[in-house]
């Protein structure tokens, strides 16, 4: 799975696998165990997690969610310790370290409490999804062959 099949709805929790376009909208799949299917109209936001970037004082203003999420896998191989209940500086802490230069007025607690707890979700149910694009494609051609 990669992070253009993965979507997030304002105002449902978790994270969903798109499965295909309707004529009423999409047709998600909850990635939590009870892979509940769920059709979403025009009027719903839908966010799919490889066109989410967060705030940067960069050139470039923002980094790929896709990116942040390697560096945290990278270092922190699927524990972080962290929970969405967990404090308010220990979140802002965390993603400082992990994103030195993330912009601390555009970037809000409860966005890095959606990011630990995507992170977690996916690092339980698909710790591939964070490989380099190349070779995830690799993986998931294996995978298809056995």
């Amino acid at each position: 799975m990669n992070f253009g099949e993965i979507a997030a709805v304002a105002g449902k929790g978790g994270l969903f696998k798109v499965l295909k376009p309707s004529k009423a909208g999409v047709i998600l799949e909850s990635l939590d165990g009870k892979k509940t299917k769920l059709v979403v109209g025009a009027d719903a936001r839908v966010s799919i997690l490889s066109e989410i970037s967060i705030y940067t004082h960069t050139q470039e203003g923002s980094t790929p969610l896709i990116d942040v999420m390697r560096k945290i896998h990278e270092e922190f191989d699927g524990d972080t310790g962290l929970t969405k209940n967990s404090d308010a500086e220990e979140l802002k802490s965390f993603l400082k370290h992990i994103l030195p230069d993330y912009d601390e007025d555009r970037v809000y607690v409860s966005d890095i409490k959606k990011l630990i707890t995507w992170y977690n979700l996916l690092a339980e149910i698909d710790p591939d999804s964070f490989m380099k694009d190349e070779e995830n494609q690799e993986a998931s051609k294996e995978k298809e062959a056995e």
